[in-house]
């Protein structure tokens, strides 16, 4: 649960710099969102969030 909740926080971080910036509309937000609550009751939900565990899996064993 961690993982998605910090995940969501650097999405809407990355949104609103977008928005601030005039590179990401309103609308074009809107749009994602929505396509985000879709993916998220569809068949893809569950591996989609096993793909994003595993990549944050990986990068958090990673030592520089």
């Amino acid at each position: 649960m961690a993982i998605s909740i910090s995940v969501v926080l650097l999405l809407l971080i990355v949104a609103v710099i977008f928005m601030r910036n005039g590179a990401l509309k309103v609308t074009h937000g809107l749009v994602c969102m929505l396509l985000g609550f879709f993916l998220a009751g569809s068949n893809m939900a569950p591996t989609i969030n096993s793909g994003l565990t595993a990549t944050a899996d990986l990068v958090s064993s990673l030592h520089p």
